[in-house]
């Protein structure tokens, strides 16, 4: 089943021209500004038919002569509109190169080109045949405005840059190197192809074998840069084993987050823009199911589950229930009186573990006077472990505790000395119920 289509948002496409006095430098037949501009004029051209889209126009380096070292020299020449084709190319038609490039000023500025309109796809299209003139850091710019969600990754077209230079503009977003005029052309169809034609993506949870087996799990697309979620899905294949086909804006960097019991992380996510694209993942799961024999005392048992050799709690399950946990090995800290440990609990892909344990008994204190006590349990090497204190300020105690030997230590309040300490060695049975009395001395 196909994800339900949504109302598409508005695509505007900012161009932002280098019009520094270097793009007067000649390339093939002509020079690289006319070569751009012609082309551009081109690309707005057949931009226009399209309903959902709007173009801007955002130049540089064109305001005053490089001796002036303006690096401030940006401005929005034609700002954002629909079918504004025609003041575009009338715009490009008057701009002469002559100044530096500021490009790290001009991003900075384009934050402001774009409308208050939160569901707008903002795209920014760079055209430079230079790197940034005036000391700006046009990397860290572009990273900022794209955190606060002002445009998504931008383009980069380089024309003539040498290769010790590009790594300089690869930072800003999607990097090409237009070496020649046919590149460049091609170029920018590209650009527009990954822009406005319609991206999907398929999940395949895969188990051990490599099979995509596993669904109906939650997952995320989370915006690597941001850290926040994109988009939510729980996993669905149906009865053939297919899975289905979901709508995805390439213009964002991904992490796939699988929400498996621990989580299975894919880092930087490949998608190719205006295809299909097919993501797998290993997220092999098993079961495991917590029971006990007969009632129990405890009211609802939880056990605290981590992975193997790990400190951090990764969940709580109640007895009784079954939930997924990705195939591995964990330890298990079950919360009975005392706690039982279960380490290196091997959990398989497609299948159930069962942990049983068996039903507490009970340990019944009675008192004419109130005091103070501790409860242990004694290891079968003949040491104890202390449990737990006795309330001071009741004069009947029942406590749950798992089969095994015990020991009481108490001393009633009105006992003047240690020496009257009371200890009392007993057992717990599954299911039964131990009575000691303790008597004033």
């Amino acid at each position: 089943m196909a994800q339900a289509k949504k109302p598409q948002p508005k695509t505007r496409i900012l161009f932002l021209l280098d019009a520094s006095g270097s793009m007067m430098a000649k390339w093939e037949n002509s020079d690289r500004m006319n070569v751009a501009k012609d082309l551009l004029a081109q690309l707005v051209d057949s931009l226009d038919r399209f309903d959902n889209v709007e173009v801007a126009l955002r130049a540089y380096g064109h305001q005053h002569g490089r001796q002036l070292n303006d690096c401030k020299d940006t401005k929005l020449e034609v700002p954002f509109a629909a079918n504004n084709a025609t003041k575009v190319k009338s715009k490009l038609s008057q701009i002469v190169p002559r100044g530096n490039t500021p490009i790290t000023y001009s991003l900075e500025q384009s934050a402001g080109d774009f409308p208050d309109d939160p569901r707008s796809r903002n795209v920014v299209i760079l055209i430079t045949d230079g790197i940034e003139s005036c000391n700006g850091d046009p990397c860290a710019m572009s990273l900022a405005l794209q955190k606060k969600r002002i445009f998504l990754r931008p383009f980069v077209i380089g024309i003539g840059i040498a290769p010790e230079y590009e790594q300089q503009l690869n930072c800003i977003g999607q990097y090409f190197n237009a070496a020649d005029v046919q590149t460049f052309q091609n170029v920018l169809t590209e650009i527009v192809t990954q822009t406005l034609s319609e991206t999907t993506v398929s999940v395949e949870l895969l188990d051990d074998n490599g099979r995509p087996t596993e669904t109906n799990v939650n997952m995320t697309f989370v915006n690597a840069l941001t850290g926040t979620p994109e988009y939510n899905f729980v996993h669905y294949q149906n009865d053939k084993g297919k899975t289905d086909i979901l709508d995805i804006d390439a213009l964002m960097p991904y992490s796939l987050v699988i929400n498996t019991t621990p989580a299975v992380i894919e880092r930087n996510v490949a998608i190719k823009p205006g295809r299909h694209n097919v993501i797998k993942v290993k997220a092999p799961q098993g079961t495991l199911y917590l029971r006990q024999d007969g009632p129990s005392p405890y009211g609802q048992l939880q056990t605290i589950v981590r992975q193997n050799g790990e400190m951090r709690t990764l969940n709580v399950q109640p007895f009784g229930e079954r939930q997924k946990y990705l195939a591995g090995t964990y330890d298990l800290e079950v919360m009975t009186t005392p706690r039982i440990y279960l380490q290196d609990v091997k959990i398989a892909q497609g299948q159930t573990k069962t942990i049983t344990i068996p039903t507490p008994g009970q340990l019944a204190i009675s008192s004419q006077m109130q005091g103070y006590g501790s409860l242990y349990s004694i290891n079968e090497d003949g040491t104890q472990r202390w449990l737990l204190n006795i309330p001071e300020n009741n004069s009947k105690v029942t406590i749950p505790l798992q089969p095994g030997n015990y020991k009481l230590v108490y001393r009633m309040k009105t006992a003047q000395s240690s020496k009257f300490t009371d200890v009392q060695d007993f057992e717990i049975r599954s299911g039964a119920t131990t009575n000691i009395r303790i008597f004033n001395r």
